[in-house]
């Protein structure tokens, strides 16, 4: 069975020797002469075992080992130990190790405890496969747009940890869609998914919804209650619309964050939980904390990784893909086709509700088709009307104009835009930033960047502190 191989040897003619023989095996192998080489070569992704021995210099074996059972527990990990040590070996099967192996191996033994253990891995990852198929969370995501593969590669980055999740993007993006895939490739994937929609539910209830009630709390209350947060033991729970939280309630949810514990109402005791927390908006909660109607400390608990969903707008090349995927999941066993005229007005179109808005149009399209192709008749009107008017910035002439062909210079294009921004809003630079929707410290590094006046004058270094002026790579890209 080939795999990927992490062999952690500092024994260089032991390593060599390994890492010839497992090769010709056709196994796929990274050598790394030491443990802090190896962790830093090690993720997930590239590695189907690991493989290291137990004394080196600085970090040992054992460390190596805790240090990738606690990253990635799935991953089996061989750990070879001197001949005869017991104690070392049964301190290895302690903190996780698939199997130890005594020095000096011979090559079938080695090849034989890789084999297994590869073998085991295989069986879990099916089990693990069925499991959250049969579970039904997982939403199939189409899109084959650089921007959706840009994001599907951030969720599954941060899926893998237990930071704290932000899923943000308009009405109808499918952040819900993305919170599900982040749950099923967590180390929580075998647990549930609870999903709450924090504005569906009145501000004077949430509270005993989220956090459960007992018996005789309040009127109505006859039997004890859960609560989403214990209905998602061991798992995950999606908060959407996160910053429809009363103010009040948002004290008590960032104490079970830092806390794992829940009260209910009407409890005797604060009961511990499990749960990885998953929160989306399609609001600007900073500007809402600046309005006071949302915690600061609650947003950046909360906010500690962004994963951002582009509007169907930005990414028209998967609105061909989406379609027919639509049509073919609402025909119900009919084959209709979408003939390129129809798919040309998808794309034309600027979807103001997103892949809601376009699911929706398929579906219409397919109820009243009377054929095997849909038709442009049956579209329903198109919803550009629903769309805010855009207000000119001041000094421009509204849209943007169209492009030239000899070309423009992007800098010089957004160089105006702040520049507009600016005046617009007086040379407030919060409020700035707000307008153009980006991060307070972005708007600031390219300030100085431009050399762009406010005010009148040049933006002095004194103005903002050097860590506003270096946004992360992310937020430049």
């Amino acid at each position: 069975m080939a795999g990927r191989i992490l062999f952690i040897d500092d024994d260089k003619a032991g390593r060599e020797v390994a890492f010839f023989n497992l090769r010709r095996a056709g196994y796929e192998i990274t050598p790394a002469e030491d443990g802090q080489e190896g962790l830093s070569f090690f993720s997930p992704e590239k590695f189907d075992l690991v493989i290291t021995d137990v004394k080196m210099p600085g970090i040992s074996g054992i460390e190596v080992l805790r240090r990738i059972k606690k990253q990635a527990p799935e991953i089996p990990v061989l750990v070879i130990t001197a001949f005869g040590n017991v104690e070392t070996a049964v301190e290895a099967m302690k903190n996780g190790a698939y199997d130890f192996i005594g020095k000096p191996f011979q090559r079938d033994q080695l090849f034989l405890s890789v084999e297994r253990a590869l073998e085991r891995r295989h069986l879990a990852t099916e089990v693990r496969e069925l499991r959250i198929r049969a579970s039904g969370v997982e939403r199939e995501i189409v899109g084959s747009s650089s921007a959706m593969k840009r994001l599907l590669e951030i969720a599954d980055r941060v899926s893998r940890t237990d930071a704290g999740i932000l899923i943000t993007g308009e009405s109808g993006t499918g952040k819900e869609v993305i919170a599900r895939r982040i749950h099923v490739h967590s180390h929580k994937a075998e647990g549930p998914f609870v999903a709450v929609n924090c504005a569906a539910i009145p501000g004077e209830l949430l509270e005993s919804e989220l956090f459960g009630h007992a018996k005789g709390a309040f009127t109505g209350a006859v039997k004890d209650r859960l609560g989403r947060f214990r209905q998602a033991q061991g798992g995950t729970l999606f908060l959407d619309e996160i910053g429809e939280i009363p103010l009040p309630l948002q004290a008590k949810l960032l104490r079970v964050l830092q806390e794992k514990v829940v009260d209910a109402v009407g409890g005797d005791a604060p009961i511990s939980v499990d749960v990885r927390i998953v929160a989306a908006t399609n609001k600007d909660l900073q500007s809402r904390i600046r309005a006071g109607s949302f915690r600061e400390d609650l947003y950046y608990r909360l906010n500690v990784v962004e994963v951002h969903v582009p509007p169907l707008r930005e990414r028209p090349e998967d609105v061909p893909a989406l379609a027919l995927h639509f049509v073919g999941e609402l025909a119900e066993g009919r084959d209709l086709t979408v003939p390129p005229r129809v798919m040309e007005e998808l794309m034309r179109r600027p979807w103001p509700g997103n892949v809601r808005e376009l699911k929706n149009a398929c579906e219409r399209m397919v109820i009243l088709c009377d054929g095997n192709e849909v038709s442009l008749e049956d579209l329903p009107a198109p919803s550009d009307r629903l769309r805010p008017e855009k207000t000119p910035l001041p000094g421009d002439g509204g849209d943007l104009p169209s492009l030239p062909p000899e070309g423009l210079s992007l800098v010089d294009l957004e160089t105006k835009v702040i520049e507009s921004a600016l005046r617009l809003k007086n040379g407030n630079i919060t409020k700035a930033a707000v307008f153009l929707r980006i991060p307070r410290h972005v708007l600031v590094y390219r300030l100085e960047k431009y050399g762009i006046r406010r005010g009148g004058s040049l933006l002095l270094q004194s103005d903002f502190s050097v860590s506003e002026a270096a946004p992360s790579l992310a937020e430049e890209e």
